[in-house]
């Protein structure tokens, strides 16, 4: 079958009530499931008749599907038991575009890797982060449109962490915009707008790795500085990577420090204008900030899967799970578990616990960019609680086709400025 035929076919196949399928036939890895935003009664069944659920047949191949919160816990700090080798996506390209990186990587290679660039995002640098983070905040929050509608994912969401990820790489700020392009060819489906085949990923991608290598070859003759491409190009775990792995560790740098925050940035706009309570509960008290963000990662999920891979034959959920099987560990649907969440679907920015979300992960790859994320959000919502009485979102937002990046690429808002911002 033809990738449009596929295509077609999930796009129809989203259409159908989950509740009258048999359990079998249900592929929650249909990407326009999170597209339609319709995946949360699929995960519902699933959590309630099949937490721990075998997809005979996809798109992807067979795979199991792992929906409560306490059995995702299980799986991602179980290393002994599950691999995240070769890949940490549903869908396998490592036989024909291989991309090694250390999310990818059992220990010790993943931990020799991953220390070398995780101070990027240690305590002391997320001290002069802050400053340079809210300046900008403020730079893009003044430039904005009042009294007309605009695309907050364009105008906000994608020039805040396009500008930051820029920072980090000491990229050129100029060109910056080549980091939002590369980020949207990694994890788009070809034929649905992004990128029209495989073949053209690769075109692009490899296009980063010349971009990139020539920045390596400036900075390795050069002392180790704070930025990423330095601690690579120094890294004594790193420095004698081969392209593709150079390649690989810049997607998934790129992708986290760029998807996973956009999404977040667009979410809490959403979230606080579709429960007003909410809002008005952080207006009032904005010592809520922290919180709500925290709520808003758990209520978007931004990354709504992880795999592993099992290594030996074992038990989970009352389920006999293969060795060599495809096991999905899906963060969006233990996020909205009933079982550990009082009243998961709704939006409550002084939930108890909020932090014990999964969207970050748990065990070794735990994602090491959270506190920045969490700083960047903090900051935004400081700076637009001094300028504005609400946004509002005056039309549906569209929602990217993947079953993995959960976010959005569109979103019309208008600003309702504060009384003494209207002077």
């Amino acid at each position: 079958m033809e990738l449009s035929d596929l295509l077609m076919d999930a796009a129809e196949r989203a259409d159908q009530d989950p509740y009258t399928l048999p359990l079998e036939k249900i592929n929650i890895a249909n990407p326009f499931l999170f597209a339609r935003d319709i995946h949360g009664s699929w995960f519902k069944r699933l959590r309630d008749e099949a937490p721990v659920h075998l997809c005979p047949e996809s798109f992807f191949g067979p795979y199991w599907s792992v929906t409560r919160y306490e059995d995702i816990i299980k799986v991602d700090t179980s290393h002994e038991i599950f691999s995240s080798e070769p890949a940490i996506t549903i869908g396998d390209t490592q036989d024909t575009f291989p991309l090694p990186m250390f999310i990818a990587m059992d220990r010790p290679k993943h931990d020799e890797q991953r220390r070398v660039v995780s101070p990027v995002t240690g305590a002391e640098n997320l001290r002069n982060f802050e400053p340079i983070i809210r300046e900008r905040t403020i730079d893009v929050l003044e430039n904005l449109p009042v009294g007309e509608t605009f695309d907050w994912v364009e105008r906000v969401s994608i020039e805040l962490t396009t500008r930051m990820l820029a920072t980090l790489f000491d990229f050129p700020f100029e060109e910056r915009s080549k980091l939002t392009r590369w980020s949207d060819v990694a994890t788009a489906i070809p034929g649905i707008g992004i990128i029209d085949s495989d073949e053209q990923r690769y075109e692009e991608l490899m296009g980063c790795l010349a971009y990139f290598t020539e920045l390596w070859n400036e900075r390795v003759k050069l002392p180790v500085k704070s930025d990423l491409v330095s601690m690579l190009a120094h890294g004594e775990a790193t420095r004698n990577m081969p392209p593709m792995e150079y390649l690989g560790n810049l997607v998934l740098l790129i992708v986290g420090g760029n998807d996973t925050t956009r999404s977040t940035m667009t979410a809490s706009t959403l979230a606080l204008h579709q429960h007003p309570e909410q809002f008005a509960k952080l207006v009032a008290n904005p010592g809520l900030i922290d919180s709500m963000v925290a709520e808003t990662i758990r209520w978007q999920t931004p990354l709504a899967h992880m795999r592993r891979l099992a290594k030996v034959d074992t038990e989970l959920g009352g389920q006999q799970i293969k060795a060599g099987d495809k096991v999905i560990m899906w963060y969006v649907s233990g996020n909205r578990d009933e079982r550990f969440f009082d009243n998961p679907d709704d939006f409550i920015i002084d939930r108890a616990d909020v932090r014990k979300h999964l969207s970050f992960g748990f065990g070794i790859h735990r994602c090491m960019g959270n506190r920045l994320a969490e700083l960047q959000l903090r900051v935004l919502w400081e700076e637009i609680l001094k300028r504005y009485e609400r946004i509002e979102v005056v039309g549906e937002p569209e929602r990217t086709v993947s079953s993995f990046v959960h976010g959005f690429t569109a979103m019309p808002v208008r600003l309702h400025p504060l009384a003494q911002q209207q002077k």
